[in-house]
């Protein structure tokens, strides 16, 4: 692949393979164990100015493109799925300032998280509205200069370690999308809390939370874009550019099962020869090294098109996502075939890869809801044919 890779694309991968190897495949087994974040890891990237890449210049970032960020993101999940889930969290959280924000918000905001020194997170779904985001509990008030935000937030990853969030709450629920609107949190604001920690089965070193808002008050000139009722369009705009970054980490994943599949399948010794040399093994690591291959194309092709200016993507860019995705849980289990027993007990890595590939089946809108918009926009399409 490198041969269809830009010298920019090079760079950013060469970077996060040199950090995964010396930062992140150390600790890894020890933070999915303690559950602890991964500080040492994002002050390694902080260093090489790698913590806003994906954030335009003007503010503070390098303006790099969608597919040099799923090349990060890819190269860090190769070594641990949950770490490459901390950092690219960061650009789902400030997506909707990028993307929707006011030129006051950005400037005020953006060169924060560029450099690494405030982190973000993005909170949109709650208990009753996970799938349908627009059926949001969480309400929004006017009063003057302010807007009083009352409601509980459900899996806002990276909730504990953030100290910004781009949350979402309706003003006028009667209004349904329509009334979803985006605000721009600072963890200090009286009314916001962090609340419990899920106890996650992979990705254990990032913190997914619940927050509340209890008469949680927000200065006007922090809502989102400057307006009521874009939250939605904002929050959906943010998913389509994040779906081929959690694509890439399905793809990180999954090559990175199947590089362990490989070491062990050449070492391990069955009826006086590595199980690598029977015809059975070989043809499942054959289908694996495929999967992962395809999904690598598509992902990247998806990420070029953005990179390109490509307006209506939604539709490849959930392809990308449900494949890519799908391909790191079936990749991932048939490692943990190959490694016999040994895959099932935590003193090898490769049971890590398989828990940590099943949740990027479900964030991000789960790989049903994806299903549904490539089958919607079929239908969209061929309509007037």
């Amino acid at each position: 692949m490198d041969e269809l890779l830009s010298k920019s694309n090079l760079h950013y991968r060469d970077l996060a393979r040199a950090i995964a190897e010396k930062f992140v495949r150390p600790v890894a087994a020890e933070l999915d164990r303690t559950g602890e974040y991964p500080w040492t890891v994002i002050k390694a990237l902080q260093e090489q100015n790698l913590m806003g890449i994906w954030i335009p210049k003007d503010y503070g970032g390098a303006g790099a493109g969608l597919l040099d960020l799923c090349l990060m993101c890819e190269e860090i999940s190769r070594a641990c799925g949950g770490i490459g889930c901390t950092y690219v969290v960061n650009a789902l959280g400030s997506f909707p300032i990028i993307l929707g924000g006011t030129e006051e918000q950005k400037k005020k905001y953006l060169p924060e998280i560029a450099s690494g020194n405030k982190l973000i997170a993005f909170a949109l779904s709650e208990k009753d509205a996970g799938s349908d985001a627009g059926s949001l509990r969480t309400t929004a008030e006017k009063a003057g200069d302010e807007y009083v935000l009352n409601g509980d937030k459900k899996w806002t990853t990276n909730g504990a370690a953030a100290s910004l969030y781009t949350a979402f709450a309706s003003v006028n629920r009667e209004r349904g999308t329509r009334g979803v609107t985006g605000f721009i949190v600072e963890r200090e604001t009286p009314g916001f809390e962090v609340g419990k920690r899920e106890d996650l089965m992979g990705i254990r070193c990032v913190p997914v939370n619940e927050t509340h808002f209890k008469n949680c008050r927000i200065p006007a000139s922090q809502l989102l874009g400057g307006a009521e009722g874009r939250g939605f369009k904002h929050a959906m705009m943010t998913l389509d550019v994040a779906r081929p970054f959690v694509a890439a980490q399905g793809l990180g994943i999954a090559q990175g099962a199947l590089d362990l599949a490989l070491e062990y399948t050449k070492q391990r010794q069955q009826f006086g020869q590595s199980i690598a040399s029977f015809q059975g093994i070989q043809f499942m690591l054959a289908d694996m090294a495929t999967q992962v291959e395809a999904a690598r194309h598509l992902v990247y092709t998806v990420a070029r098109a953005v990179d390109a200016g490509v307006k209506d993507f939604s539709k490849l860019s959930a392809m990308c996502k449900v494949f890519a995705t799908d391909t790191a849980m079936k990749v991932a289990t048939d490692a943990v075939q190959l490694f016999g027993g040994y895959g099932f007990c935590r003193d090898y890595p490769i049971e890590k890869f398989m828990r940590d590939a099943k949740i990027t089946q479900i964030y991000e809108g789960t790989n049903q809801i994806q299903r549904m918009v490539i089958g919607r926009a079929l239908i969209k399409e061929t309509a007037s044919v």
